[in-house]
């Protein structure tokens, strides 16, 4: 039997040099992939009570969907700057190759909102870390963070654990 780990397609050299891109598309692809995946996001949460589920640009978004959809709560993207409407709260983070900035709407969330943080990928971890400080902004409670896959050797559940976050990842990948 399948387990989502065999649905990821790895593609060498990808953007870069002696990158190995992890394309989760061919996992969002396949039905019974796509279904396990949510599936088994959401399991480590059975039975906890959430209010809303936040997608981190962009892939977070297709994953938070689905959980929301199979939740019956609401989504909440979290988006790179310049890119939502209305009024918003901002987030600078570091990448590996630079600084960007995430935001949220200021109206996104109500205190105390119980919020399970979505996205493909955990690698440094900044993106994740932008997206916890947003839900926090706005006096959101993290459940966890969940993901399709991590690279440990990057460090990203390191650092979120360090802040106090749980994580959830259905399967590693070393290397980056």
């Amino acid at each position: 039997m399948k387990g989502v780990r065999d649905y990821i397609r790895t593609i060498p050299d990808f953007p870069h040099a002696g990158i190995m891109f992890r394309d989760v598309t061919t996992l969002f692809a396949d039905p019974r992939g796509f279904r396990m995946a949510v599936d088994q996001m959401l399991h480590p949460y059975a039975g906890l009570r959430i209010d809303k589920v936040v997608g981190l640009e962009a892939r977070g978004f297709i994953l938070g969907g689905a959980i929301a959809h199979q939740l019956a709560v609401g989504f909440v993207p979290v988006r790179k700057a310049g890119k939502l409407p209305g009024r918003v709260i901002a987030q600078p983070y570091q990448l590996e190759y630079g600084d960007a900035v995430m935001e949220l709407h200021e109206d996104a969330l109500a205190a105390g909102d119980r919020v399970l943080i979505v996205d493909d990928l955990l690698a440094t971890g900044g993106t994740a870390e932008a997206g916890i400080t947003l839900v926090e902004k706005l006096g959101g409670e993290i459940l966890g963070c969940a993901f399709v896959i991590d690279l440990p050797e990057l460090g990203g559940r390191a650092r979120l654990e360090r802040l106090g976050v749980a994580v959830h990842a259905l399967c590693a990948f070393e290397g980056t």
